[in-house]
């Protein structure tokens, strides 16, 4: 180890805006599992209004919109999924972008599009904003990705490096994770503190508005950031062929194309299907978890009494609710934290892990089986223990452990797959498995779980129980299909 060259400060450079921009990626793709609830419940309001100015009672026009009823499962799903589909599309054509033009270039402005249009999202009045502003920043997320890998890889040629700079820079996603909850409690917390945005303190605005913070620094460095010397090389030589999404199904790399996509979307299809829906299951109103729903009570009660003690006029229902969403925010953000610090240990175990297990397919196969088990008994426990005090404890260390084999999974493909597509079809080919396969395919299990669990009556245990079952279908296809995941050959890095 002490052979290996030394970083030099444009390295070092490099690794600070990969790791950034790697922790922001999921940042901003965990941003809409913790803001959902009251984001719906905000936007939702108006047509609340309209639904019983034309006849319809306000329990029933509630109900809708509640989490499990049918305009909340349709939007839900809406914004989970369409978003997912706009990257996927536009991300597979951001990796074709990135073999024409370069790493460098296609990086630096997919970051300022997800950081500018996560703060649009903010300011959003309708749910048809606040979906376009997702849209933009899953096209930025999906194709960052790709372009951060490829260009990762090609600037650290000693294997040994590589793989570690691979490894302990996609850890940072996992700090994006644990960035996003403290985010999310920070501005539970400090909510009625900030400028009001439309009339009002809701954290969740607050909570999208952060994620402009990668772009800043960015613009600073930016000048300083190098090319791959592997693309440019090839480009200046006139010997880069041209990308084709089309190469990726020839007889050479058809196998590897198909099998990294399926089992990407495995990968995702646990954490999308069943970990990103726990913060539905534990809040839902009236029929979450106990203990989060003691905290939402407190606030209000709380309120209520300060209030009364000051002389003050009965608080509205309106305010009452928003301050009981920001506890019950601020409560599930916590159990959140649990499943980021999980799979920060589980990225940096990969890390640790990837230069002492020689074989690919057996080192990603030391998360999966696991991951296949557990992930769906939790959430089939978690069904059946909502109504159970102190039971809270045992969905934070369950919840630790899911976040630890599942997103190690994540990890592993940043490490694969530039050792299995050629210089001139990286971009494309990591797109073509990071997007259709993770973002399109793995992440529909989210509109499995919401349309499978919808019912006239909110019912997270129903939503936690086909969590189970959509997880554990995911991670079974995967686990028969990563028989035929590709080893890769001796370092075929720059071929």
């Amino acid at each position: 180890m002490s052979n290996l060259p030394k970083f030099t400060t444009t390295q070092w450079l490099v690794c600070f805006i990969a790791a950034l921009g790697f922790a922001f990626d999921i940042y901003e793709l965990l941003m809409l599992p913790l803001i959902i609830k009251p984001a719906m419940a905000a936007l939702s309001a108006p047509l609340v209004e309209q639904m019983v100015a034309g006849g319809m009672t306000v329990e029933a026009a509630r109900a809708l919109w509640a989490p499990g009823g049918e305009m909340y499962v349709k939007w839900a799903r809406t914004l989970f999924f369409v978003p997912a589909i706009a990257g996927g599309v536009f991300g597979l054509l951001g990796g074709y972008l990135t073999d024409l033009f370069g790493r460098r270039r296609v990086l630096t402005f997919s970051i300022l599009l997800y950081a500018f249009s996560a703060f649009a999202a903010g300011f959003a009045t309708t749910l048809e904003q606040l979906l376009i502003c997702r849209c933009l920043v899953f096209i930025g997320v999906c194709v960052e990705f790709v372009a951060a890998v490829a260009w990762l890889a090609e600037l650290f040629p000693n294997p040994q490096q590589r793989e570690k700079v691979l490894g302990y820079t996609q850890a940072f996603s996992s700090v994006g994770g644990l960035l996003v909850a403290g985010a999310n409690i920070l501005a539970a917390k400090i909510a009625l503190d900030l400028p009001a945005i439309h009339g009002g303190h809701e954290a969740w605005r607050y909570t999208l508005i952060s994620g402009v913070v990668p772009a800043l620094p960015l613009i600073m460095i930016r000048p300083f950031l190098p090319e791959s010397p592997a693309w440019a090389e090839k480009k200046a030589k006139g010997v880069l062929k041209r990308p084709s999404i089309r190469e990726l199904f020839s007889p050479e790399l058809r196998v590897t194309t198909i099998v990294t996509t399926l089992v990407f979307a495995a990968s995702y299809g646990i954490a999308f299907g069943a970990i990103q829906q726990l913060p539905q299951i534990l809040g839902a109103p009236g029929k979450g978890h106990v203990e989060v729903l003691a905290v939402a009570k407190e606030a209000r009660d709380k309120a209520v009494a300060e209030a009364a003690a000051a002389g003050q006029p009965p608080l509205p229902e309106g305010r009452l609710r928003q301050l009981g969403g920001n506890a019950t925010d601020q409560t599930v953000a916590g159990v959140t934290t649990w499943q980021e610090v999980g799979g920060l240990v589980g990225r940096f175990l990969l890390a640790l892990l990837v230069l002492r297990i020689a074989s690919k397919r057996n080192l990603f196969r030391l998360f999966q089986i696991p991951s296949l088990i557990f992930v769906p008994l939790l959430f089939w426990w978690v069904a059946g223990n909502l109504g159970n005090d102190g039971s809270l404890i045992w969905v934070k260390i369950g919840i630790f452990v899911a976040g630890l084999l599942t997103v190690a999974q994540f990890s592993f493909w940043g490490n694969y797959i530039p050792l299995v597509f050629p210089v001139h079809l990286r971009g494309t080919g990591e797109s073509f498995a990071a997007n259709i396969g993770g973002r399109v395919i793995g992440t529909a299990a989210a509109w499995l779980t919401l349309t499978l669990s919808a019912s006239d009556k909110p019912d997270p245990a129903k939503i936690a129980l086909v969590a189970a079952s959509v997880a554990g279908a995911y991670a079974l296809v995967g686990a028969i299909l990563t028989h035929w995941l590709p080893e890769p050959k001796e370092d075929e890095l720059h071929h």
